[in-house]
């Protein structure tokens, strides 16, 4: 059963830190591309960071550049998308995808 699930959200305080893990199953995430995607409240589901299978090579949203990484763990067949200086704006549900299939999301909420 293909199967993509998020974890490591949390309630985080301004400039905190957070690190999301998409865990795979069914098949091998070292094929295929994935990226990470959030939805904040009343707002559209807007693209966060990718890698891609090839290269490994990266994307960042602008807003998210110089606090945000992205990573892949070939043995664990995991993303991961390591999170500092947290903002109250990355407030929202975060979703991994890859080869066309969504996880569930990890609720990531910033605030003191």
């Amino acid at each position: 059963q293909v199967q993509l699930v998020e974890s490591g959200g949390g309630l985080v305080q301004p400039g905190g830190s957070l690190r999301l893990s998409c865990a795979a199953s069914g098949f091998t995430l070292d094929y295929y591309a994935i990226g990470w995607f959030r939805q904040a409240p009343g707002k559209e589901r807007e693209a966060v960071s990718s890698i891609s299978s090839s290269d490994g090579s990266t994307y960042y949203a602008d807003s998210v550049k110089g606090r945000f990484t992205i990573s892949r763990d070939t043995a664990k067949n995991t993303v991961y998308l390591q999170m500092n200086s947290l903002r109250p704006e990355d407030t929202g549900i975060y979703y991994c995808t890859s080869a066309g299939y969504w996880g569930r999301g990890t609720q990531v909420t910033v605030s003191s």
